[in-house]
């Protein structure tokens, strides 16, 4: 998975073992990529004045546009 399409809201629980004190990943979430989070908040405002299935292909090519500049700028 490139850099740009990273997961959104990764998280961790990270735990430590009671004989050693040495830290263990205990669950990993990876959430949805930036490609989804960036095409939810596209989807307001296409909403409005598109059908849904119009609508949700322009919020992906929004959030496709928006990774570039974001590889861009990185």
């Amino acid at each position: 998975m490139s850099q740009n399409n990273a997961p959104a809201f990764p998280w961790q629980w990270i735990d430590s073992l009671p004989t050693t004190g040495e830290q263990v990943v205990r669950e990993q979430w990876n959430g949805m990529t930036l490609r989804d989070y960036f095409a939810a908040k596209a989807m307001v405002f296409f909403q409005i004045a598109y059908t849904y299935e119009i609508a949700a292909e322009m919020s992906y090519r929004q959030a496709d546009a928006m990774l570039i500049a974001r590889e861009a700028n990185l």
